[in-house]
């Protein structure tokens, strides 16, 4: 069969405006998040990872671009230019498509619509509006399935390449904050006040975020395959995991049958006091308490549908350079699972990368890539 291989990238956040400024911080132990008092997100001050509004204006006048755009609509377009400009492809080409992966895309505009008419609430639209900047030929898909979108967007991705549908596909995974998600996760009580510390003992809730990243995944050979990967539900809670981690472990199984060893598992570590423990439980079932783990949350925060993305370029772009991200904030495992959580950026030479991620309603997923070089 076919393999399935990313092509090229880009990643835009608190961090930088493409891949390799992004890894260069993290590597570095840098992080993006910094206190933040703008009540137009929330009432009282609490830490956020934000891309610069005004440096986004100017990086997006640059392209020369005709129209409206939310800036929601900004970052992602910004960031499938970039990926373009890294890649032979041209995206007009009749065997490509794009994927939008979001939880929320333009939701603030209920704040307000002026200037943009209503149907730009409708994630639809949005991905239409993204799809026409670059000429596109064929209908854009979206993927909106809550904190699982960026890497269900890949998943559907190898499947359309592998069918022979599309050469290309360009995935694009992108949320910015607003007052009403910043409400929404305050009303679960699952914000900390202090930058979030992934797996930690002292972890008492995520930190939000917000970033817009791109991967080009195509049949033709590449350094990063996608070997494999699955999504399940569990159905436990609308918000809250699965006590033993069941949803996890079928997709973590499913994802890896027949195609062990794993080097390296990048967790979703949100850093809230039950997602963790709920992967630990599931990390530890699937026998995979000894393969080094991290967590990015530290340095992005949680980037919602962007996730998924940043976290698999960044993870697989240090594994090019035989390096080892370690997870910001960790000090003292705090979960009953008995996890390799790595705590500092090392030197280390790995091949294989599962990734993992859980959502609201019970959604998880797993993928696994191989550094084939």
């Amino acid at each position: 069969m076919a393999g399935v291989f990313l092509e090229s990238n880009n990643i835009i956040s608190s961090l930088g405006w493409d891949t390799p400024e992004n890894l260069s911080s993290v590597l570095s132990g840098t992080g993006g998040i910094r206190s933040c008092s703008d009540r137009g997100l929330s009432r009282t001050d609490l830490p956020v990872s934000l891309i610069n509004k005004e440096a986004l204006d100017r990086r997006f006048g640059a392209l020369r671009g005709t129209g409206n755009y939310t800036r929601f609509e900004k970052a992602a377009i910004l960031s499938v230019h970039g990926a373009l400009s890294g890649s032979g492809l041209k995206a007009t080409d009749e065997r490509t498509i794009l994927i939008l992966s979001t939880t929320k895309g333009n939701v603030e505009l209920l704040a307000g619509t002026e200037g943009f008419g209503r149907e730009r609430l409708y994630l639809w639209n949005s991905a239409q509006v993204i799809s026409r900047f670059f000429r596109m030929e064929h209908k854009p898909l979206v993927v909106s399935n809550a904190c699982i979108s960026g890497m269900a967007g890949m998943l559907v991705a190898r499947q359309l390449i592998l069918s022979g549908r599309f050469d290309h596909a360009i995935v694009v995974g992108a949320d910015v904050l607003s007052k009403f998600i910043v409400s929404g996760f305050q009303s679960f009580l699952s914000l900390s006040d202090s930058p979030c510390r992934p797996f930690d003992e002292t972890r008492d809730g995520l930190t939000l975020g917000e970033a817009a990243a791109t991967v080009i995944i195509s049949g033709k050979m590449g350094d990063m395959e996608l070997i494999r990967g699955a999504t399940s539900n569990d159905a436990n809670h609308i918000s809250g995991p699965s006590r033993t981690g069941e949803g996890l472990v079928v997709a973590i199984e499913k994802t890896l049958d027949g195609n062990g060893p794993v080097d390296l598992i990048s967790a979703h570590g949100t850093a809230t006091v039950y997602n963790d423990e709920m992967e630990s439980i599931a990390l530890a079932r699937s026998g995979l308490e000894h393969v080094p783990v991290n967590s990015l949350k530290g340095y992005f925060g949680h980037t919602l549908g962007a996730a998924g993305l940043v976290e698999t370029i960044i993870n697989l772009e240090a594994m090019k350079k035989n390096a080892l991200v370690g997870t910001r904030g960790f000090s003292k495992l705090g979960v009953s699972g008995n996890l390799n959580v790595t705590g500092h950026s090392t030197e280390k030479k790995t091949h294989t990368m599962l990734k993992i991620a859980s959502g609201f309603g019970g959604c998880n997923a797993a993928a696994l890539f191989r550094k084939r070089s």
